[in-house]
């Protein structure tokens, strides 16, 4: 199976137009529905692609247990409100698809091809635009960041290093390109350093030979996914590529890093997959394949102790993966479906999650106490799929309550238009206060 190219799709498309500031009021039990589309989208690609989302039916949902419910326990619902306005919209550029978005302290990263536009994200002022100075770069897939440096990676298979800007300087100074000059030096004489990729086409085996789709950062080390079906790992204090693993039978989309260091990388062929690297080895070895989702999976998200892992699919579901005291990895234990077409992108903000599909929607999802799920919002107004997401959260420091605070989403789609969100979430007793500031 091959995986749709989302940016191709949208490449051509009309300009999109601003959409006015609104505000969404809906009861909390109103948006938990179980139901599920007897069509899915039928979405074009270029020539080295083929259409991946055709004619889904009911059937190929996963035949998983739904852990979702339409309200909240009783003892749930008494102690939390939520309400969420959108504040603005962004359009970066009118003719381009949103294809990443990161918050790294008050600013948000938005890209849109090989265009990163960087904003405050408190006045959604746009302070500066860089880019990979070539068009050959293709779309920027995704962006995270290590101290001082910015990582962005593209669809020419490479992954750029940037200096963060110094104070009242708002340039991005570009460091290098990984595989380094020095890394690539130091192997390219030895034959076996190369790997063939295809019938008389051989690479070094440091070099990604496709789109670079993921990236994730943990504790000096980062962990690179692509559509060459590979996980590569890289050490940020020389910029090293120190090891590199056939991951997948297909293109690897998605890829998260628990703090303990276990991998989970979702691919195109159905499967995600769960690294380790033992005590004492130098090489990352495979813990466990989890196979339940019935088509490619998009997207992954762990809680923040990295205890629950969330998978999002094309089959319109998001699976609930949790870890066992007798065993060392996921055990699926249910689905949250609701979404209409694939899921796209997934993330974990505080205790809730957020997901963003082809349907055009972010859905909130709040967990109960029971370990059942409600979705406690929908955020539409896109007009065409969401394709990444990112968000921040600020509580109540006088409460010191998790239940009191606001969460920032910024959610950003195929038509070229970022959306800024203000979740606003509180104890009933108190849901009269005034909003907080972030």
């Amino acid at each position: 199976m091959q995986l749709l190219s989302w940016l191709n799709t949208c490449s051509t498309s009309n300009s999109a137009t601003t959409t006015h500031n609104s505000t969404i009021s809906l009861p909390i039990p109103k948006h938990a529905s179980d139901t599920s589309s007897s069509s899915s989208p039928n979405l074009t690609s270029d020539d080295s692609t083929s259409t991946l989302y055709t004619n889904y039916s009911i059937q190929t949902l996963p035949s998983i247990p739904s852990l979702q419910k339409l309200t909240l326990s009783p003892q749930n619902l008494n102690n939390f409100s939520i309400s969420y306005t959108c504040l603005t919209s962004l359009t970066p550029h009118p003719s381009r698809p949103i294809t990443s978005l990161a918050i790294h302290n008050n600013l948000l990263y938005a890209a849109t091809e090989n265009q990163i536009n960087v904003y405050d994200r408190h006045t959604c002022n746009n302070l500066h635009t860089f880019n990979s100075n070539s068009t050959s770069s293709g779309s920027t897939k995704t962006i995270t960041f290590s101290n001082e440096m910015v990582f962005t990676t593209h669809q020419d298979c490479k992954i750029r290093v940037w200096q963060k800007p110094k104070p009242q300087n708002n340039n991005h100074r570009k460091l290098t390109v990984l595989p380094t000059v020095n890394d690539r030096l130091r192997r390219f004489l030895l034959p076996k350093n190369y790997v063939t990729i295809r019938r008389h086409n051989k690479r070094l085996w440091i070099e990604h030979a496709d789109a670079v789709t993921d990236l994730a950062v943990s504790n000096g080390v980062i962990y690179s996914v692509s559509w060459d079906k590979t996980l590569k790992i890289w050490s940020i204090s020389d910029l090293r590529c120190v090891e590199s693993v056939k991951a997948h039978e297909d293109a690897v989309n998605a890829v998260a890093v628990s703090n303990d260091g276990t991998v989970y990388t979702g691919s195109s062929d159905k499967r995600i997959r769960v690294w380790a690297k033992p005590v004492g080895e130098k090489r990352h070895v495979l813990v466990a394949t989890l196979e339940k989702h019935k088509s490619a999976v998009n997207a992954l998200a762990l809680n923040d102790d990295g205890s629950v892992l969330f998978s999002g699919a094309c089959d319109r579901s998001i699976l609930v993966w949790e870890r066992e005291d007798s065993a060392n990895h996921m055990v699926v234990s249910g689905a949250l479906r609701g979404h209409q077409k694939a899921i796209l992108c997934l993330i974990n903000v505080s205790d809730l999650l957020l997901s963003g599909s082809a349907d055009r929607t972010v859905r909130i999802w709040k967990r109960d106490y029971d370990g059942s799920f409600c979705c406690v919002g929908v955020l539409d107004g896109h007009r065409k799929p969401v394709k990444c997401l990112a968000a921040i959260s600020k509580y109540d420091e006088e409460s010191q309550s998790s239940s009191n605070g606001v969460v920032s989403v910024f959610s950003g789609s195929l038509d070229g238009e970022i959306k800024v969100w203000q979740l606003s979430i509180g104890c009933l007793a108190t849901q009269d206060q005034n909003i907080l500031n972030l």
